[in-house]
């Protein structure tokens, strides 16, 4: 975990702790031997904020181990860039709540299949 929160995280955070659309979210959350950088645990939805390091060497590799660990325990992962939430951090956030109100499955279709089984 980090002390301080990069610039684009600070300021996606300070729009997330309003509860918007009545959803509570965490930063610096841990699942598994993972943090994330925020995480509305109701909805299961972990949101990532990706800098251009992101990119580099083994990186986005790991980040490809990360998210399928956090996948496979039950949580959806929204990763956004950091130039997009500078630019537009309103509607980063409207769709962080529209990305969070939609569910992992239609309830009237059954529970979501097993990791392994076909749909």
């Amino acid at each position: 975990m980090r002390k301080t929160l990069s610039k684009p995280e600070y300021h996606l955070w300070q729009h997330l702790r309003r509860r918007p659309s009545g959803l509570a979210f965490r930063n610096q959350h841990p699942i598994g031997p993972y943090v994330v950088d925020f995480c509305c645990l109701s909805e299961r939805l972990a949101i990532e904020v990706d800098g251009i390091v992101h990119d580099r060497g083994s990186l986005p590799q790991r980040d490809l181990e990360r998210d399928r660990f956090i996948k496979e325990n039950g949580f959806r992962v929204l990763r956004i860039s950091a130039q997009r939430v500078l630019a537009d951090v309103e509607g980063v956030v409207a769709a962080i709540v529209a990305r969070a109100e939609t569910p992992l499955h239609r309830p009237a279709d059954g529970p979501p299949p097993r990791a392994g089984e076909d749909t």
